[in-house]
């Protein structure tokens, strides 16, 4: 019986072909870890009993959210983490010394790999699948019992397929097209589902755009988002030590989907997230019509912090300056990162256009600190959620967009289309 690629992951690690629907217990290759969900974890895996962990090289702490510690509570809470990691020696623990948003860090540090089975206590653990893995948050609790068992229970998701066809324009982005899909479908539009992106449109996104498509399938309401293995996969592996060897795996022709989703993603404008919901899209050519004022402008987390978004901002900055009224602030996915800006020469344009260049942190994403906004204040903002309050004051207003619809809207102080 034919079957999707996710379908096909799941069996080769239960040892027998399973379909959607199906409750199945299987081994995991990745649990992720970061300073906020982890205590909780790290509680219930002690008070277990249990005294060690199933499969310490496949545990990950990743210390993002409020790391240099913000305050007394953030500096607490990571001590937690870091104490836990130092007496069971775990070898993949990232704090200050090598640190990263956990979902740009990972990736970069090769340990997800296609075919892996993922979870992570944080919702966008979702951005792995971008390599063909199935990747998926869980709570808390659901983590410290794969951290004691090296497994945990699934119900093998539905898979949605999205076809993309055409080439984006130049400022149209994974960005861009994952925002028009939750236009089309809601925020629930993809309850527990799998949505797996193909078409011809894939050969011409970068990983750091199929990183952002599936990031943000969990504001669909997806279990997963994923992206088969092909050569622009196998070239972003090719300089990476990986923790396992890749297991490749593609859906069948004849596979069986619970909806299809058809995107002309060549006739596809950027696309603007209105508050309060991602599903609130809009083109940028209405928003422009609109005259949205802008406070500030943030380009980073783990939906659009790679190096790609640094490039594009820098490119539209480039002698020029960041309107007087509003704060640019720019935060790249990691150290690497930031350093490969640096290098080429992308961060001396961002500050000389006056722009301010944080650690990589999570901070600003989620109202944490690095860019909260004030009452009333309005955001163009690279990030993946614009609910009430997500990014400060209940009052402010969040607008969802790709790097380049924030750098350009810096400079111009409303949001603005930069084709």
């Amino acid at each position: 019986m034919a079957q999707t690629i996710t379908e096909k992951i799941f069996s080769e690690h239960v040892g027998r072909e399973v379909y959607a629907g199906e409750i199945i217990r299987s081994n995991i290759d990745m649990v992720i870890g970061n300073d906020i969900t982890t205590p909780i974890s790290i509680k219930a895996f002690e008070e277990s009993g249990a005294e060690k962990l199933a499969n310490p090289d496949g545990f990950s702490i990743v210390l993002d959210h409020f790391i240099p510690a913000k305050d007394i509570a953030s500096a607490n809470q990571a001590r937690i983490s870091r104490d836990f990691a130092k007496k069971h020696n775990l070898k993949n623990f990232f704090d200050e010394k090598d640190m990263g948003i956990e979902h740009a860090l990972l990736p970069e540090k090769g340990l997800v790999v296609p075919g892996d089975v993922i979870i992570g206590a944080d919702s966008h653990t979702c951005t792995h699948g971008a390599l063909g893995a199935f990747s998926t948050g869980m709570g808390s609790t659901d983590l410290a019992f794969a951290m004691i068992s090296g497994g945990n229970w699934f119900k093998v998701p539905e898979s949605i397929k999205v076809v993309l066809s055409g080439k984006p324009g130049k400022y149209t982005t994974g960005k861009d097209i994952i925002l028009e899909i939750i236009r089309m479908i809601g925020v629930d539009g993809a309850l527990y589902k799998t949505l797996e992106f193909t078409g011809s449109t894939i050969e011409h996104l970068s990983m750091d755009d199929r990183f952002s498509m599936c990031n943000m399938a969990i504001e669909a309401g997806a279990k997963s988002g994923i992206v088969a293995y092909d050569a622009i996969t196998k070239e972003f592996l090719a300089d990476k030590n990986l923790a396992r060897e890749p297991k490749i795996h593609y859906s069948d022709a004849d596979a069986s989907y619970s909806k299809v989703i058809e995107i002309d993603v060549a006739n596809l404008d950027p696309v603007i997230a209105y508050p309060f919901l991602p599903s609130n899209g809009h083109s940028v050519v209405q928003a422009v019509a609109d005259k949205i004022k802008v406070d500030q402008a943030f380009i980073g987390s783990c939906t659009n912090g790679r190096l790609a978004d640094l490039k594009v901002a820098a490119e539209i900055l480039k002698g020029k300056k960041v309107h007087p009224d509003v704060r640019l602030i720019v935060t790249p996915g990691t150290q690497k990162i930031l350093r490969e800006a640096n290098h080429l020469g992308y961060i001396d344009i961002i500050v000389d256009a006056g722009g301010v260049v944080s650690n990589p942190t999570c901070g600003a994403c989620l109202g944490g600190y690095m860019g909260i906004l004030g009452d009333g204040e309005v955001a163009i903002s690279t990030t993946n959620r614009n609910f009430v309050g997500r990014m400060g004051s209940r009052s402010s207003k969040v607008y969802l967009a790709n790097s380049a619809v924030a750098a350009i809207s810096a400079i111009t102080g409303y949001i603005t289309d930069p084709r």
